[in-house]
């Protein structure tokens, strides 16, 4: 292992630490990560644009201010990415699409803006699927992110650049969105930390649009007190977003050493786990173990429409995202990828009743969510059926059924974004193959800080990070 791979397996706790002592220079620690993606990038297709002399650039003013006793907080020097659908002032925003290859915004997202306040080093815009409109990150554009653990299958999406950073080193940590489990699908196949925060806690002010009902902006880092520490930069309220909740941010580090000695974990009885491969439920409930051990009470809950909730927001997202394509449907169809573009139309097709009847139906659902989460503090399940299936592959079999991989990976993730409750997925395990698996813990809404201390009390229990790829 190089110097520079050392570095690179550092956390963003570990690394803060060391540049607030001033023990290591963020030129050095940046350095290393452009070294890492030189290294890496060939294979893995994180990237579609690198920022690599903007990056050192922005290393050296950070260290400038630091020496200067200027130190802003443990993002300060930290080498970060953004999934491609972030405005950045005067850097393509391509959004993984041909339409957009070319668009150079005049203005930063509000996440963005917080980034740079807080002294995080962009080193680039990281590679997705077509308009965050699919599982897979498989890109006819840019061409498809590529999974560490095994370059011949999929990152997940539709933040698959993002993950792939992330897990190889290539970055301490990102940004992805999640509509329908953009975050959570990627970390769960890429084996890292991913969050998506309850509806309206971060501004999604310059992040362009799939689903506006159901679109939220999440970290994706290598450990749980890494994801808390972007969460302090990113989280609060934003008057130019008109969904913000106007919520103010707390310290989502705060509990992060508190355990989880009395708090009551639920297993739903419906949907997870009538479709999962096998060695993905022994490792889920292996996990529900260990939360037993450690103190936490488990039980079995019951949410009955969760049965629904694939149609349900399958008619929400579909009928959304065709609206913000209209324009580009009718006139730039042709450079849309064919499976992106027939999904579209399909949504332009939709009538205005079945999105009605969908949304009256979320509000149910969102209603039986509350009454369960009154009863417990968190719920646990698989965060996906499946470990990431081969780049190109359309079908994929669980157990004895055979289905379309984007129903799939997306078939657990879906409920949380209609309930808008926050949802973390982390690592809890390897298949065979040594594929990540994923285990997903829903949490209250807005109790991002009670959530991240469950999953941080499961991490420690012996769940650690794996070595970068």
């Amino acid at each position: 292992m190089t110097a520079a791979t050392d570095l690179c397996s550092l956390t963003i706790a570990e690394s803060s630490r060391l540049i607030a002592a001033r023990n290591l220079s963020p030129v050095e620690l940046v350095a290393a990560h452009l070294e890492r993606i030189d290294e890496t990038d060939s294979d893995l297709n994180s990237f579609i644009t690198l920022l690599a002399e903007e990056a050192v650039a922005a290393a050296a003013a950070a260290e400038a201010e630091i020496q200067n006793g200027n130190y802003r907080g443990p993002l300060h020097g930290i080498p970060i990415g953004l999934k491609d659908l972030y405005y950045t002032r005067g850097v393509r925003t391509t959004v993984g699409s041909k339409i957009m290859g070319d668009f150079v915004p005049d203005y930063d997202a509000a996440v963005v803006e917080r980034f740079a306040e807080a002294g995080a080093v962009l080193m680039g815009k990281l590679q997705m699927h077509e308009f965050a409109l699919g599982a897979t990150s498989e890109n006819p554009h840019y061409g498809p992110a590529r999974n560490p653990r095994d370059t011949e299958r999929v990152t997940g999406g539709s933040s698959g650049g993002s993950g792939s950073a992330v897990a190889s080193g290539q970055c301490m940590g990102a940004l992805g969105s999640d509509t329908g489990g953009s975050v959570r699908i990627p970390a769960s196949l890429c084996g890292i930390v991913g969050l998506k925060p309850t509806f309206g806690l971060v501004s999604r002010y310059g992040v362009f649009p799939l689903s506006w009902s159901l679109d939220t902006v999440g970290p994706m880092t290598r450990t749980v007190e890494d994801t808390a520490l972007i969460m302090n930069v990113i989280a609060g309220p934003d008057l130019r977003d008109p969904s913000s909740s106007g919520r103010d941010a707390e310290d989502y580090t705060a509990e992060l050493g508190e355990g989880v000695d009395g708090t009551r974990i639920g297993i739903p009885r419906e949907h997870f786990f009538d479709v999962l491969d096998d060695e993905v439920s022994e490792a889920v409930m292996r996990a529900a173990g260990v939360m037993e051990g450690l103190g936490a009470s488990v039980e079995e809950v019951s949410v009955p429409m969760l049965d629904h909730v694939s149609a349900i927001s399958g008619a929400i997202l579909i009928t959304e995202a065709a609206e913000v394509h209209l324009d580009n449907l009718r006139e730039r169809a042709d450079l849309f990828d064919p499976e992106v573009r027939a999904r579209l139309e399909l949504g332009a097709l939709s009538p205005a009743v079945q999105y009605i009847k969908a949304q009256r139906a979320r509000s149910a659902f969102s209603r039986q969510m509350l009454r369960t989460m009154a009863r417990v503090d968190i719920l646990l399940t698989p965060t996906c059926p499946i470990v990431a299936p081969r780049i190109g592959e359309q079908m994929v079999a669980v157990g004895d059924r055979i289905d379309s991989r984007n129903a799939v990976l997306s078939r657990l993730t879906r409920p949380f974004n209609l309930s808008g409750n926050p949802t973390v997925s982390l690592p809890c395990g390897s298949d065979s193959r040594g594929m990540p698996i994923g285990l997903q813990l829903t949490g209250r809404l807005f109790d991002e800080t009670g959530l991240l201390r469950v999953a941080n009390a499961y991490e420690g229990a012996g769940m650690k990070r794996a070595a970068i790829g």
